[in-house]
């Protein structure tokens, strides 16, 4: 069996956890900028496909509030909602890629065909140089910019699957 990540985070009140402008109950409520960056700081320590443990430190005055299931269904909508706009962001990204690399495609095929109509070396060599760098975005968008995409998005599946226990003060372990 796979150790999972542990994420540990100590609060003095639950709300703590939430954003405090955000007027939802708390299983819809978005998560403290702040606490999200620590979670997902903590995350990014972790390969994606590693199971995730995120440890809930209260006092034992939250007790009555019985935060674990308040905890465990935020998290799970936070970051699955968060996952679902990466996702668009990817599919977005990808979708102008592709645009990209018609136009790109278009624009190098023009620049080909312009060269063949000029005679002088220099011109000619200048529309292949710029029908070429046409194609430097296009290409940049679909073999390297997605990545970093992909992985906040594995990321933020694997936040919305992590496991949540909440330890209280007086508790050991």
């Amino acid at each position: 069996m796979v150790t999972p990540g542990r994420i540990e985070l100590r609060l003095k009140r639950l709300d703590q956890l939430f954003e405090s402008y955000d007027p939802a109950p708390f299983h819809e409520k978005d998560l403290d900028p702040d606490a999200e960056e620590f979670i997902v700081s903590w995350a990014r320590e972790y390969p994606p496909s590693t199971p995730l443990l995120f440890v809930l430190h209260l006092p034992a005055d939250q007790r009555p509030l019985q935060p674990e299931a308040t905890v465990r269904e935020a998290i799970a909508n936070y970051f699955g909602y968060r996952a679902g706009l990466t996702r668009l962001e990817l599919r977005r990204l990808l979708q102008q890629g592709r645009s990209s690399l018609i136009v790109g495609m278009v624009f190098l095929a023009a620049c080909t065909l312009a060269r063949q109509l000029v005679t002088s070396q220099i011109l000619q060599e200048g529309l292949l140089i710029v029908g070429w760098v046409a194609m430097w975005r296009p290409l940049e968008l679909l073999l390297y910019d997605w990545w970093p995409i992909a992985r906040r998005r594995r990321s933020f599946e694997n936040l919305a699957r992590m496991q949540v226990q909440v330890q209280f003060a007086d508790e050991v372990g």
